[in-house]
């Protein structure tokens, strides 16, 4: 049997430049908006759904014997060896109110343990890749390695959460006692989050209720940069739910000790 294809990182910049290019004239334009939940709000647009149909398009005609994972669409042969994972818009929410946090999540998989990911921006022409070895930052300021900083005390920490409303009563709880001790925390940027430990401007990101499509791209990136991603036990992060990303090894461990309540 021959050897397994897998893509290289300018396949991961043809799928974002095929995203970009369906979601751009979509933002900041009044839009039809779509509501996923019948009991909350959960946003899509057809510039989600147009822009994953697409990767998804260039990823069969390419790697047709690879799985997919989607935010909008069904999943498809999740038992591949190799396995995207795709969110065209993580940070539906801010897209809907014109702001540009938001961006486009690649990530792909192989049971052999290789894994990559890309956040695109393409309003800001932003791409952060990892493959958890190496990361690097592409941008109108140049291309250069991405590395998280050292901060092995939350009392000097950058927080993110999307936002504390999130957290059940537990979870809130933890939460609460690892903000209260940190020295700055920010709220709303969904995937940014991510990429600003990478880039070294944050420290820590908690969130909870997250789908495998909002983490899984992210974790190359940051483990690539010197980072770390877990769950709140300690355990992989790949399948979403209660999540923990910093920058710093010791922080982590900290941090993990503030927020040890039973899994979600």
């Amino acid at each position: 049997m021959s050897e397994t294809v897998k893509p290289d990182h300018s396949f991961f910049h043809s799928l974002a430049d095929i995203a970009g290019e369906t979601v751009l004239p979509f933002f900041r334009r009044s839009i039809v908006i779509d509501n996923k939940e019948q009991d909350d709000f959960d946003p899509v647009t057809e510039a989600d759904r147009e822009a994953e149909r697409r990767m998804r398009e260039m990823i069969a005609g390419t790697f047709p014997e690879d799985g997919i994972l989607g935010e909008e669409f069904a999943s498809e042969r999740l038992d591949a060896d190799g396995l995207w994972i795709l969110d065209p818009i993580d940070g539906t929410r801010a897209f809907i109110s014109g702001l540009p946090v938001w961006g486009t999540l690649i990530g792909y998989r192989h049971k052999d343990g290789t894994q990559m990911g890309m956040m695109s921006q393409p309003f800001t022409s932003e791409r952060f890749f990892g493959d958890g070895h190496h990361s690097f930052y592409a941008g109108p300021d140049g291309r250069n390695p991405l590395q998280s900083r050292a901060c092995a005390n939350l009392s000097d920490a950058t927080l993110f959460t999307t936002t504390p409303a999130l957290f059940d009563a537990q979870e809130r709880a933890a939460y609460d006692k690892v903000e209260g001790a940190a020295r700055l925390a920010r709220y709303g940027v969904d995937c940014y989050a991510y990429c600003m430990i990478a880039l070294g401007m944050a420290d820590l990101v908690i969130e909870t209720a997250l789908k495998p499509v909002d983490i899984a791209p992210l974790i190359p990136i940051i483990e690539g940069a010197g980072g770390i991603v877990t769950n709140w036990q300690g355990g992989s992060a790949f399948d979403g739910g209660q999540v923990v990303a910093c920058g710093d090894k010791q922080l982590h461990e900290q941090v993990l000790d503030m927020l040890a309540v039973k899994a979600a």
